[in-house]
């Protein structure tokens, strides 16, 4: 049985088209949930933090053995500054940004659409009717996210569609970040499109996309 959140279902109620009914809303899980790309970020932001950590020692002398002068570099040390503190916010400050995200994105379905709302630092929505998702991606089991449509890659040609780094970024492809029960809710949207498609109901001993 699908759970309505109050406090999420209350932020969508003026958005709802004549007709249109809430089957489920919710939030983010606020705990900190370690993501398949994470396989990726995770240690790829540690050789970048630790090499600019490396750069700035270097470049303020600390690695050099005598007390004399160092040569040291007003500008390289400015340089690797920037590089330092991207390097400290991808490695855990994107975190910290994921969890004061988390209390203010509400996730809903109704009906006939899904719906994205945060309230960040500007409000930022993302809606899709089911009837023209083309595909279904879950990731997780219990705890887990699902992307309504092809989820893009972090970096495309030219023209092509990309993701944040965050699954907390809210782009065209509406996406349920860290939910509870993944399986429930991807279950509900699944009927709910076949029911606007007027398609057969699907038979549930398989994951759909």
């Amino acid at each position: 049985m699908s759970i309505i959140d109050p406090r999420a279902a209350q932020r969508f109620q003026s958005d709802l088209t004549s007709g249109e009914t809430i089957y489920w809303a919710g939030m983010p899980n606020p705990s900190v949930i370690f993501h398949s790309d994470d396989w990726i970020e995770v240690p790829v932001s540690l050789l970048w933090t630790g090499f600019a950590v490396f750069w700035e020692g270097s470049a303020l002398g600390l690695w050099e053995k005598s007390s004399g002068e160092n040569g040291m570099s007003i500008f390289m040390v400015v340089w690797g500054i920037p590089f330092v503190i991207f390097g400290n916010y991808f490695m855990w400050g994107r975190f910290l940004t994921d969890a004061w995200l988390k209390r203010r994105t509400y996730y809903a379905v109704t009906n006939t659409r899904v719906l994205v709302l945060q309230e960040g630092w500007k409000k930022k929505t993302s809606v899709a009717f089911l009837r023209h998702i083309p595909t279904i991606l879950r990731e997780g089991a219990g705890i887990g996210t699902l992307w309504f449509g092809p989820k893009p890659p972090f970096m495309a040609g030219r023209g092509g569609k990309t993701r944040g780094w965050s699954h907390f970024h809210v782009g065209e492809i509406p996406v349920f970040a860290d939910i509870d029960d993944v399986d429930s809710v991807h279950r509900l949207v699944m009927d709910l499109r076949t029911k606007e498609r007027g398609e057969q109901a699907p038979t549930w001993g398989f994951q759909s996309t």
